[in-house]
């Protein structure tokens, strides 16, 4: 008997309608007691909980958690709840129907699915005003209502028409009547992955395990947030049936970056193995880049090696400098980049680098720090330069807004079949015609190595 008791005990079911948040201290848990004195903000935390894991609708979840002191409702109900009843709950869907339904939100790393819950909506939430307290705006309503939301973020739905007070729009400073019906737009849910999008890619090399592109100018990596496109991972994510988790769900199969204008070779993983082994090169200094660079003025020395650490620029935003003495809230992080001059012209020199060390924005700090900035790069010291500053004539608009920074060759061995590779990206668009510019009207006959980097051969060599 004792073990029949037991049994009974440990598989006793839960009360129909009860949720899964139990651990989280929901309302739908506490003793009678205590669920009048709820907070808004847990009331919302397990109202969203339900709707993203659950599967169910706003307004069953919302009601679920609502305390007896609130008569929050949505519009698709019949009526306006009871204000009698402590919950007003949606028995038609039992936990076992909820439970048996098909989690779409698991994340995937698999491109080739469909995003089709991407699509849902959400319903509004409803708050009724039962008594007028003086001196109560709106936005602190709201504010009391929701902890987890911040005023700064209420007061901007406010403003944006995402709350109305009886169907109109208001002002955070607007004080609640009796009997104002304040509707709230909760947004909705963002994307649980990365939607593919058919943006051309240029690929230098491809297997199962990996591929290599030639990345271009102008494009970002990977989207800085869920609802950002229009980057690298989503061209990558049309492209190949299957990329690498990774650590974020928003960079499948991204190993390395380069920066916004930043062109050339990239190596993208597919499986997951490969995007750790590719990783840990990376991480251990083993694999070798090479970039080309077009450096304003004229380089003296023909080859040499830059050692300056760096830190973030304190007075200007997302910019980076050569530490200087020390300060207590700086990070100092050592840089250290090799160049070697692949050919001079008259006030320009193309130059090859190559970072040992991979710090944000390394290689255009590094030259800007001994006197010779990368063309087109005003951010750090560089200046625009037209086709009648190279030629003596012709057109006086900018040949390039950006720096101009190719990654041109990456030496690694492969991730899987552990072969040495080496993948070079042919130089191309202004980049390429600004070189052909300077060979054509600025080259001199001594200096450098001579090097002709061509924009026409298929870029890509493997050993």
């Amino acid at each position: 008997m004792t073990t029949t008791k037991t049994a009974t005990s440990t598989h006793r079911q839960k009360p129909q309608g009860q949720c899964s948040t139990a651990a989280l201290g929901c309302v739908q848990h506490q003793h009678p007691a205590q669920r009048s004195a709820a907070t808004p903000g847990c009331v919302l935390f397990c109202t969203l909980w339900c709707v993203f894991f659950s599967g169910l609708s706003l307004s069953t979840a919302h009601a679920m958690f609502v305390p007896r002191t609130e008569r929050c409702y949505t519009p698709s109900q019949k009526s306006a709840p009871n204000p009698t009843s402590r919950f007003n709950m949606d028995t038609s869907r039992t936990r076992t129907e909820l439970t048996q339904e098909p989690d779409n939100k698991a994340h995937s790393t698999d491109m080739g699915e469909d995003a089709g819950d991407q699509d849902r909506t959400v319903e509004p939430i409803l708050i009724h005003i039962r008594k007028r307290t003086p001196g109560r705006r709106l936005d602190k309503v709201l504010r009391d209502r929701f902890p987890r939301i911040s005023r700064t973020m209420i007061q901007k739905m406010i403003k944006e028409g995402d709350v109305t007070v009886n169907d109109l729009p208001s002002k955070p400073s607007y004080e609640p009547a009796k009997d104002d019906v304040i509707t709230l737009m909760t947004p909705p849910p963002p994307p649980s992955r990365v939607i593919p999008e058919d943006i051309p890619i240029d690929v230098l090399y491809e297997d199962d395990h990996m591929l290599a592109i030639n990345k271009s100018t102008g494009i970002i990596c990977h989207p800085s947030g869920a609802t950002q496109t229009g980057t690298l991972v989503h061209a990558l994510a049309h492209h190949a049936e299957k990329l690498s988790a990774g650590s974020d769900p928003f960079r499948p199969g991204i190993v390395h970056r380069l920066d916004k204008n930043t062109s050339g070779v990239m190596l993208v993983a597919k499986t997951d193995e490969a995007h750790w082994r590719l990783a840990q090169q990376f991480e251990r200094r083993t694999l070798q880049k090479t970039y080309l660079a077009i450096a304003e003025g004229e380089i003296s020395l023909d080859a040499d090696v830059i050692n300056a650490p760096l830190a973030t620029n304190p007075y200007i935003k997302d910019r980076f400098m050569v530490a200087g003495k020390p300060v207590h809230s700086q990070i100092v992080k050592e840089a250290i980049t090799f160049y070697t001059v692949a050919e001079r012209f008259t006030g320009f020199t193309l130059v090859e680098l190559s970072p040992k060390t991979g710090r944000t924005h390394q290689l255009r700090v590094h030259m800007s720090s001994i006197g010779h900035p990368l063309l087109g790069d005003t951010h750090y010291g560089g200046h625009l330069v037209t086709e009648d500053d190279i030629t003596g004539n012709g057109s006086t608009d900018p040949l390039l807004s950006y720096q101009a920074l190719h990654a041109w060759r990456i030496e690694f061995v492969h991730p899987i079949f552990e072969r040495k590779m080496t993948i070079e990206a042919p130089i191309r668009d202004r980049i390429q015609w600004i070189t052909q510019l300077l060979r054509d009207h600025r080259s001199k006959q001594s200096g450098g190595r001579s090097v002709r980097h061509s924009g026409g051969h298929s870029g890509k060599r493997s050993t």
